[in-house]
């Protein structure tokens, strides 16, 4: 992966492409020719730059059948490629399906298509990508200044001013035509635009400060690091402090940090800075320090971005931190405004999550019956990591509760949920109930891949259940038409909560149609 990511940066892409085949073939199975998901990033990206289209699809469907777990880069290879291509509508479909796969839209998502947007003057579209990525907590890029201009040119200044005043250069800077740029090295979906020099005598800075390497010098704060910062005299801007917050290793030295700089002149902490602190403490579990800054933004009035509400309630999952997740849930969800019914969806669905991995069940399965009941459907998504969970633990009759209530609610079970449901019968030895959902696949046309169809001989074998393995290794990969499975990996263990085989394929086949339509 080193290699292939060295030979891109330097633009070799011929280079990448033969390191790429060599990789593949080098193992002796299947599982040694897989790569990491960025490897596959990476030569999705320089198939593109090459203008190879349909060999640029086949990686983004190599990377899924190989179990590969696409993240928010995939998504913006395949925008940025939508985009080139002229499929603007296409490649708005793929981002707003994004949250329903829980993948984090970045920066760079918004920007490559608010240019292009703007290019095409529908402004329309343009307000509501601005409405979202400041719902989304996101500081707009110097790459949307232009477009933003010429919108606001086109007679949309109420529009655009309160971005267009944001990304203007602070005014307590009176004398450097170049300011800081904020854009970090290391961080690849954010944007990396350079600054332009203007030779006119004035006193200029570096052409960036790169915020990390300022965090790695401020690994304790002590008495003479704060001394360092105050005789340095940097000018507090918050998209100086956003970035080095997120740079911090240690939540203590970042809190430390966050408290001194509030008391900086000419600084105050806005919701950017705020929620990139929040962040980091709730996925420490500093409960007590999330709560006082909750208190905060209340008392000041300020709007917390949805996407920052799911995300702590995520985080505490990760922390261990189940009381601190329904008290956000239930009490604080409100910083963000009114919540959609969809973004109700995806909070219960991080609450849901949440409690299964503190090992609350009783409370995850009230939780889910009040979603229910108020009118709130749960995804796909949302069931199968339910039923995964409890079917691990044993409990086989809420599983087989839960798959009732799929059709109840009017979802009908998707492949991916019945490979789940599969693997884990046969993980807590219950293969005959693992063979019946098999059978239950075959009915629906749903032809169960290699993985699928392997693990459970070797179940039904282990509980002797001869007739029902030979019955299973009788049976065919491919359907009618001699088509090959499309469903999801076993492999995929990191979709259990996130991709259902529906969303995933929408996605793929919207990018395989617009990327290689045959031209008129």
């Amino acid at each position: 992966m080193n290699l292939i990511n060295l030979y891109a940066t330097a633009g070799d892409f011929d280079s990448v492409l033969k390191t790429w085949d060599e990789y593949r073939s080098s193992g002796d199975d299947e599982k040694n020719k897989k790569g990491c998901t960025e490897s596959y990033n990476v030569v999705m990206q320089v198939y593109v730059s090459l203008g190879k289209d349909a060999e640029a699809v086949q990686t983004f469907d190599q990377m899924i059948n190989d179990g590969g777990i696409p993240n928010s880069r995939t998504f913006t290879i395949m925008i940025e490629h939508l985009v080139k291509s002229g499929n603007l509508d296409a490649a708005m479909e793929v981002f707003e399906t994004l949250p329903l796969m829980r993948i984090t839209r970045t920066l760079k998502h918004y920007s490559v298509l608010v240019e292009a947007f703007v290019d095409a003057q529908r402004f329309d579209q343009v307000k509501t990508l601005l409405a979202e990525m400041k719902a989304d907590g996101k500081f707009p890029s110097r790459r949307m200044l232009e477009p933003l201009k010429r919108m606001r040119d086109a007679g949309f200044e109420q529009e655009t001013e309160e971005f267009l005043r944001g990304m203007l250069p602070d005014e307590r800077i009176k004398d450097i035509t170049t300011v800081y740029s904020m854009d970090n090295p290391s961080d690849s979906e954010e944007e990396k635009e350079e600054d332009e020099a203007h030779d006119d005598g004035q006193v200029k800075l570096k052409p960036w400060l790169d915020p990390k390497a300022l965090v790695n010098s401020l690994k304790k704060w002590s008495a003479d690091t704060v001394t360092a910062l105050e005789e340095a005299n940097f000018v507090w801007t918050n998209l100086l402090v956003c970035k080095m917050l997120r740079n911090f290793k240690s939540p203590e030295t970042a809190w430390s940090f966050f408290c001194w700089v509030a008391i900086q002149p000419g600084f105050t902490h806005d919701a950017y800075t705020i929620e990139r602190m929040m962040v980091m403490l709730a996925r420490n579990g500093h409960v007590e320090l999330v709560d006082k800054l909750i208190s905060k933004v209340r008392i000041e009035g300020i709007k917390l971005p949805f996407s920052t509400i799911r995300l702590i309630i995520d985080l505490y999952g990760i922390s261990k931190k189940p009381e601190a997740a329904i008290k956000v849930f239930r009490q604080d969800r409100t910083l963000c405004g009114s919540v959609s019914g969809l973004n109700l969806m995806l909070l219960y669905s991080s609450l849901l999550r949440t409690l299964t991995k503190c090992k609350r069940n009783a409370e995850a399965l009230e939780t889910l019956e009040e979603m229910v009941s108020t009118g709130v459907s749960p995804d796909i998504q949302t069931f199968s990591g339910l039923m995964y969970h409890f079917a691990l633990q044993g409990e086989i009759q809420t599983v087989q509760r839960l798959f009732s209530m799929v059709r109840q609610i009017g979802l009908e079970p998707d492949p991916y949920m019945l490979k789940l449901l599969v693997q884990a019968y046969c993980r807590c030895e219950r293969s005959v109930l693992a063979f019946r959902v098999f059978q239950d696949m075959k009915d629906l046309n749903i032809i169960p891949d290699r993985e699928t169809k392997e693990l459970l001989v070797r179940s039904l074998w282990r509980e002797e259940k001869r007739k029902e393995a030979a019955a299973v290794e009788e049976s065919s990969y491919c359907d009618k038409e001699g088509n090959s499975s499309s469903v999801l990996r076993l492999a995929l263990k990191g979709h259990v909560w996130n991709f259902s085989s529906t969303d995933i394929t929408r996605v793929y086949n919207l990018y395989r149609d617009c990327i290689l339509k045959t031209p008129t």
